[in-house]
């Protein structure tokens, strides 16, 4: 392998991995890679034969206690050579020392734990229609719902509940992206859920999705699809829950989207102390 080096991707670089993982399926977000980059520039690797971008990955430090792993991908024709685990050992270097989080595919997990990393739970995506979505929830009373587009004391306080590690610089970047829709839920105010629906290259999809209980997440659901232009209605909505959370399986149940894809969420360390029964989406499969 003298040929083959590794090295942090440039923008466009990142870029590219997003589009490998659109032929991989997994149908990112317009903006993501900008999102992603403002979290750690120097979390995004790339394995280069010859000169020639082969593979990818990312591991994104949030803090110093917690990491995520993503956008791990060969390019299917240099995959069985060891490119790939020569890369992904280099990337975990770079999250030494920290908790190192990843939904990984549900057939690749007895890899993973060769890596020392242990099942925590399965998160599921679950699809439909914007159309069909909101025809279900009906007429939800949106009334405490408004939009979200800044980064409140308080906004990050709810955030951390449901997320391993800080993640100012992600937030800021996220709800501010163009084409994202985040809207925010106050009773008495104090923040009961936040959500956020973002552009992808097939549909939308919805995450985060916190919500203290299911009625604010059906009124956060029907806020954001609602921004949906009337022509896009049509278009498929995906969001992706986490198994624990058994009331956000009934809610998709109640709005008619069906399961298409699972992964395994696992970590290096000890399963983070998060308040999973008010995920009722996670932020996306490679971030967390």
């Amino acid at each position: 392998m003298s040929d083959y080096h590794i090295r942090t991707l440039a923008s466009a670089e990142v870029q590219r991995a997003v589009d490998w993982a659109a032929r991989e399926g997994w149908n990112p977000g317009l903006q993501d890679a900008e999102c992603f980059r403002v979290t750690d520039p120097d979390g995004f690797l790339g394995g280069f034969l010859g000169g020639e971008m082969i593979a990818s990955v990312s591991v994104v430090n949030y803090d110093d206690s917690f990491a995520f792993l993503g956008f791990y991908i060969v390019r299917p024709e240099y995959r069985g050579a060891g490119h790939g685990l020569q890369l992904f050992r280099h990337a975990m270097t770079h999250g030494k020392g920290r908790n190192v989080g990843l939904d990984g595919v549900v057939d690749q997990q007895e890899n993973y734990r060769r890596s020392d990393f242990d099942f925590a739970y399965n998160n599921c995506r679950f699809g439909g229609t914007v159309a069909g979505a909101l025809k279900r929830l009906g007429n939800v009373h949106t009334g405490a719902v408004q939009p979200l587009s800044e980064v409140s004391g308080a906004l990050k306080t709810y955030d951390r509940m449901m997320f391993p590690a800080p993640r100012d610089a992600f937030l800021a970047s996220w709800l501010g992206a163009a084409g994202h829709h985040s809207r925010v839920c106050l009773r008495g105010g104090d923040i009961k859920g936040y959500a956020t629906l973002r552009p992808c290259l097939s549909g939308y999809k919805v995450g985060p999705l916190f919500a203290d209980d299911a009625g604010t997440a059906r009124a956060l659901l029907a806020s954001v699809l609602g921004a949906v232009p009337e022509g896009r209605k049509d278009q498929p909505v995906f969001i992706d829950m986490p198994a624990p959370n058994a009331r956000a399986f009934d809610l998709a149940g109640e709005l008619g989207l069906e399961k298409s894809f699972e992964t395994v969420r696992m970590y290096t360390g000890d399963q983070p102390d998060i308040d999973l029964s008010r995920i009722y989406g996670v932020t996306t499969f490679e971030l967390g």
